[in-house]
């Protein structure tokens, strides 16, 4: 048996997978997601999470791999100076974790590298894990698009002859190609989706304030689970959709005792329209970008990922005119899509230190 660890380092969540593969190549994927917004909980918890992590995910004290793939975004995080300066520090984090297994760190080209060349490299593998994503999907598909939405964020990752095509490598390349967008599932200020909303026969602006996010929007919509909203709220207070829509209703500097509850419904559909517009916007932007026009809207497969992938990746991607859209859960037949980057690196590892013989 092979026993692997994917870990996608964010910096509001940390992702885990741990893959198993037996005799006859049947896979055994189990996931896990810990909420840490290391710029508040602290740099120096990270080690002990990572720690705490893998013991549970082995299963075991010692915590043991026969290899570990790992990709990240924390760096971007404001605990860090520079993006050189976060990445040196995760992958060290990791290493002291991980000392014992052999561990490769996901770059932009799709690949695993020594941690020596990654922090030679910073910029080569930091927020990297959209690569991981692409790779796996790559296996799957020789033409396609990809559309993870996360918590924070939705990266949009283009596939062409078997193969990763995207033209940004990083985060600020990728913001100008469309092929990332700030928008995502939970933790997006609504007041930067939209800046009026339709009210009372009239259009409203907002305020600029973090009253509400879009874990309150999906709440109220029954997008999300009460379960499945994993991070603060912006006034300290439940998740229950009553204390949703108090926080949504001030977006609009309004309460409840002057909005009833259709009239915050309609806010709430009104702003996730708006982030279904603008990932579908960048979708089109990749696909004219990427040389897929010569290929079929309605026959090019657009593959959905992340904790948004039903209710904002799949809308987007309707609306943007394609007709063919499969989660990745679908593709791939591995409960993988909420933690995409994780399950890819896990795999990656596998394939690298397990003796896969370059078969996912």
């Amino acid at each position: 048996m092979i026993k692997t660890l994917g870990l996608d380092v964010g910096g509001a969540n940390v992702k885990a997978a741990c893959l198993q593969k037996v005799e006859g190549g049947e896979k055994k994927l189990r996931t896990d997601v810990q909420y840490f917004p290391i710029w508040k909980q602290g740099k120096d918890r990270l080690l002990p999470l990572l720690r705490g992590l893998g013991r549970r995910m082995a299963g075991s004290p010692s915590g043991s791999w026969d290899g570990v793939g790992v990709t990240m975004t924390a760096e971007l995080s404001d605990v860090f100076q520079t993006k050189g300066e976060g990445v040196a520090y995760i992958i060290s984090c990791v290493g002291e974790a991980f000392g014992d297994s052999p561990l490769g760190i996901v770059d932009v080209e799709g690949s695993l590298i020594s941690p020596e060349e990654a922090k030679l490299s910073p910029l080569r593998v930091a927020s990297a894990n959209w690569a991981a994503t692409g790779w796996l999907v790559a296996r799957y598909l020789s033409n396609g698009l990809v559309v993870d939405v996360g918590s924070t964020t939705t990266s949009i990752i283009p596939v062409l002859a078997s193969k990763t095509a995207a033209r940004g490598k990083t985060d600020l390349e990728k913001l100008g190609c469309g092929e990332l967008v700030y928008t995502g599932a939970l933790r997006t200020n609504v007041a930067a989706v939209v800046k009026s909303i339709p009210l009372g026969g009239g259009r409203v602006r907002v305020s600029s304030e973090l009253f509400a996010t879009t874990g309150d929007v999906h709440l109220i919509l029954g997008n999300l689970k009460e379960e499945e909203y994993t991070v603060e709220t912006s006034d300290g207070r439940g998740v229950t959709k009553s204390e949703a829509s108090a926080r949504l209703a001030r977006v609009v500097c309004a309460d409840l005792s002057m909005l009833g509850e259709t009239e915050v419904e309609e806010i709430a559909q009104f702003v996730a329209g708006e982030q279904v517009n603008q990932i579908a916007e960048a979708l089109n932007q990749v696909f004219e970008a990427a040389a897929l026009p010569a290929l079929d809207k309605n026959r090019i497969p657009v593959v959905t990922a992340g904790l948004g992938a039903e209710f904002l990746a799949r809308k987007a991607a309707l609306k943007a005119g394609f007709r063919q859209v499969v989660n990745l859960d679908e593709l791939t037949g591995l409960a993988i899509s909420k933690t995409a980057p994780a399950g890819a690196a896990a795999l990656m590892a596998a394939e690298r230190y397990g003796g896969g013989g370059g078969e996912v």
